[in-house]
């Protein structure tokens, strides 16, 4: 699987709360850190951070590519997604926005998230 058809699937599954999906794309040793909270470092650190994303909010977010580059069995990706946000408790629907940095190891041939990081470049309001 190419890194572009990664990121979409990774695109597909986070709009799914489709958490098995998303971990499959993960490495063996993933760090998730997500914006203003503690990074997530293995597995199971990262299956419960999705855990919680998926039980506070529905997204629908669209990701855009802006470089891939490639280092032997490494490679990083700069993105952007972008679409709108559920916000279960409050039962509403914001903007959503972020820029993404993706850092990927070839695994059995395979590429796979080794590094995840966002930060909003819309904050959320309700």
């Amino acid at each position: 699987m190419s890194i572009e058809t990664v990121i979409k699937t990774y695109e597909s599954a986070l709009n799914a709360n489709d958490i098995d999906t998303i971990l499959a794309l993960y490495s063996t040793e993933p760090v998730f850190m997500p914006q203003n909270a503690p990074a997530l470092i293995g597995r199971e650190a990262v299956r419960a951070g999705y855990e919680h994303v998926f039980n506070t909010i529905k997204l629908n977010v669209r990701f855009e590519i802006y470089e891939i580059e490639v280092t032997g069995d490494w490679a990083w990706a700069r993105t952007s997604s972008a679409g709108r946000t559920h916000i279960l408790s409050a039962d509403v629907e914001v903007e959503e926005g972020n820029n993404e940095l993706f850092v990927f190891r070839r695994e059995n041939d395979e590429w796979k998230i080794h590094r995840y990081l966002f930060s909003t470049n819309r904050p959320l309001q309700a």
